[in-house]
């Protein structure tokens, strides 16, 4: 690169000196024309533009030479995000794709000694999505490509119309082969995740069944008495009471003790009732 530039500065020099020549038609050649007392290049006033020519172009190529040199290759930065990728989808289930867009090789980056790939806040590798690629030396960059990941596998569906508040039985469901980076975050993937639970609305039959679609029957019906725990370091106090809203297991219920408290608890699968302290 040493001699790249100071070739490149001797033609920029030269060139200078050409249009010297031209604009004042001074003879700066040597041999028959008479040299030239201070060493000037020997060239005839009227050969002048020719030869400006053809250094101007030596001094493009030049610059187009160093002007490639100093621009980051585009593999190195590919190369990065797709280790990437393949280390943060390691591990998930079905088949994986990964496809990574490309660098402009007209890129007017450095060249980085080591690129480094992240994923932006909030952004995981699932479906299309950007990964950035962060230079720290020689001289501080970062980049953006875009990226896709396919993760083909089996997912569960309805075989059959289901009605709404239906329970699902191991016969109302199926599989299906397919992108799971293209559905919804929440399909179901297991038919245990859904069988025994409740339909919310009514679903059409080859339906991709998500979680949201479901609810889990209530252990805890509303009016019914129920026992409830409370408990805390080194000791345990259960009570009845009766409960105000329907619940299932997980989900709050709220309940008037005999003393005519209201308290709010969590439901339990076997329908009792835990108050934390």
């Amino acid at each position: 690169m040493d001699g790249l530039a100071n070739n490149t500065i001797h033609a920029m020099d030269t060139a200078a000196r050409l249009l010297d020549a031209m604009r004042f038609g001074i003879d700066i050649s040597g041999g028959k024309n008479g040299a030239r007392q201070d060493g000037a290049i020997a060239i005839a006033p009227a050969s002048a533009t020719r030869a400006l020519l053809r250094w101007l172009a030596a001094l493009a190529a030049f610059a187009a030479t160093a002007n490639l040199a100093a621009r980051q290759p585009p593999a190195a930065v590919e190369t990065a995000a797709r280790a990437f990728i393949e280390a943060q989808t390691e591990g998930l289930a079905g088949d994986i794709a990964i496809e990574v867009g490309p660098l402009d090789p007209a890129n007017q980056l450095p060249p980085c000694e080591a690129p480094s790939a992240f994923l932006p806040a909030s952004t995981r590798p699932w479906g299309a999505f950007s990964i950035g690629i962060r230079c720290e030396r020689p001289v501080a960059w970062t980049v953006y490509l875009q990226a896709r990941v396919k993760v083909t596998a089996d997912y569960v569906v309805t075989v059959q119309p289901l009605r709404a508040g239906q329970i699902i039985g191991p016969d109302d469901l199926g599989f299906r082969r397919g992108d799971l980076a293209a559905l919804p975050g929440d399909v179901l993937t297991d038919p245990s995740q859904a069988t025994g639970r409740h339909t919310r609305y009514a679903l059409a039959k080859d339906r991709p069944l998500q979680t949201r679609m479901l609810r889990t029957p209530a252990v805890v019906r509303q009016g019914s008495e129920v026992t409830v725990f409370s408990h805390g370091a080194g000791f345990q106090v259960s009570n009845a009471g009766r409960a105000l809203n329907s619940a299932a297991p997980g989900e709050a219920v709220k309940l008037r003790l005999p003393d005519n408290r209201v308290v709010t608890g969590t439901a339990r699968t076997d329908g009792t009732v835990e108050i934390a302290n």
